[in-house]
This record gives C-alpha cells, sequence and structure tokens, in this order.
C-alpha cells in the first residue's frame, strides 16, 4: 500500500478514536470496543515487531481514559516512513 495511503487510514482511525470524546457518557465504553479492534488494526497495517509493538501500545492507549487523543495510528507512521527510514539511510551512508 502507498505509504501516504496508509497516512490517510492513520489520520482516519485516530480520529475515530478521538470520536468518544464527541459522546459524554457512551465515549468511555465505546473504547472498550474500539481498544482491540484498534490494536488488530495496527498490527495488520504495520508489519514485524513494530507492529506488534504498536499494536500493545494502540490498545493500553484506548484502553486507559483520557489518551484517547494521542495519535497512536500517525506516531507509528512516523515511525515507520520517516524515522526508520532515516536511520535506515543514516547506516547505508556509514556502511
Amino acid at each position: 500500500m502507498n505509504k501516504y495511503k496508509v497516512l490517510a487510514l492513520s489520520l482516519l482511525l485516530d480520529a475515530i478514536g478521538c470520536a468518544s470524546f464527541l459522546i459524554p457518557g457512551i465515549g468511555e465504553f465505546s473504547d472498550v470496543v474500539w481498544a482491540p479492534v484498534s490494536a488488530w488494526i495496527m498490527a495488520k497495517l504495520y508489519k514485524g515487531k513494530a507492529g506488534k509493538v504498536g499494536a500493545v501500545i494502540s490498545f493500553v492507549e484506548e484502553a486507559l481514559p483520557g489518551l484517547d487523543i494521542v495519535p497512536t495510528f500517525t506516531l507509528m507512521w512516523l515511525y515507520s516512513y520517516v524515522i526508520k527510514k532515516e536511520h535506515t539511510d543514516l547506516k547505508n551512508i556509514k556502511s
């Protein structure tokens, strides 16, 4: 999948995660459902060890009250396509 499509999907998924703030009272109940779903999507969207770690972080972030505002999917995209890529590029330059 194109990295910009993954970014768009990540932004959408973070918006869904934040949507629970919009519905007082129901929001925390929706987190009970959304937490495992977001973890599963994170593991499928981002492969390997990073995806598994991201899935755990996503689950915890969605399950704990008040942390829904953290854009976990977007941060994972930044790690995968910007930070990790820069690290890989630097390793190739030093080799």
